[in-house]
């Protein structure tokens, strides 16, 4: 009896340790061995087409690619709109979502983020105006920035908090259809900076050296995550753990390295912005 006892609490601690590596992953993924993941891929060097191959690169990609290698999975990047990314998690059309998206507390009242990256809005603009030295410079000025995403607000916030409380005229946020977008207005002139991700405003100015210029450091700052429905808690811990694998073991260092970005990695897996528990 004793020795059946041992043999069956064996089995059961053998079942308790296998879920945190393959049972925790949802039995339709884990049966069809891929992962089906939605990207937006315009946002450099985050997410995007290898000028002259269209082969999609960037930091999501590796991180991507290094994720379902641990699980044992393929992945099937779906393009899509950035506007498309948050309906598609929500309908089930992919699986988790990592494709630059910054971890908001409005966004986490329907989705949960395991973040892999810090990262802030950046105030930048030609290298050649003059008039613009310092932040409080922008104060009245056009400032342009992609429309879909969390800077519009961003910015209208810090032209409150700073340049209608020092009696200046606030920014005037002027949308555009994307980051890129935003460059080729301020190159022709039509808004006199732009905002952007951090992460992403040193390999713009590396395309066209000389050209911008940035403007303070980031004015807020913010973690981009892996989201994931709220009803996906075990998924998102078995991610969550693979993740902090890779950061154990290097892998994720040298992706940030590769991309040029160790400033911005992560020590350590977070949950929501907030250490896991």
């Amino acid at each position: 009896m004793a020795r059946s006892y041992a043999a069956l609490l064996s089995l059961g601690l053998l079942a308790f340790a296998l879920p945190s590596q393959a049972g925790e992953i949802p039995e339709a993924i884990r049966k069809a061995g891929v992962l089906k993941l939605s990207i937006n891929a315009i946002y450099p060097p985050m997410e995007y087409k290898e000028p002259g191959t269209d082969k999609l690169i960037g930091v999501d990609i590796d991180i991507g690619d290094a994720i379902a290698a641990k699980l044992g999975l393929k992945i099937e990047w779906q393009e899509s709109a950035f506007e498309q990314l948050i309906p598609s998690l929500q309908t089930g059309r992919t699986d988790f979502i990592l494709s630059g998206l910054s971890d908001l507390p409005t966004r986490r009242e329907t989705m949960d983020f395991v973040n892999y990256m810090r990262s802030g809005a950046q105030f930048y603009t030609l290298a050649a105006t003059a008039t613009i030295q310092a932040p409080l410079d922008l104060c009245g000025k056009k400032v342009g920035t992609s429309r879909t995403t969390s800077f519009p607000a961003q910015i209208a916030k810090w032209s409150a908090d700073n340049c209608e409380a020092a009696g200046k005229p606030a920014i005037q946020v002027t949308p555009a259809e994307s980051t890129a977008d935003a460059r080729g207005q301020l190159k022709q002139g039509r808004i006199d900076a732009a905002v952007q991700g951090a992460e992403t405003v040193p390999y713009a100015m590396s395309l066209e050296p000389n050209l911008f210029r940035m403007v303070g450091t980031p004015f807020t700052t913010l973690y981009q995550g892996i989201a994931f429905k709220k009803s996906d808690t075990a998924f998102r811990d078995a991610v969550a753990d693979v993740l902090a694998g890779l950061i154990a073991d290097g892998t994720y260092g040298k992706i940030m390295a590769k991309w040029s970005l160790p400033g911005n990695a992560v020590p350590a897996v977070l949950i929501n912005s907030e250490p896991r528990k």
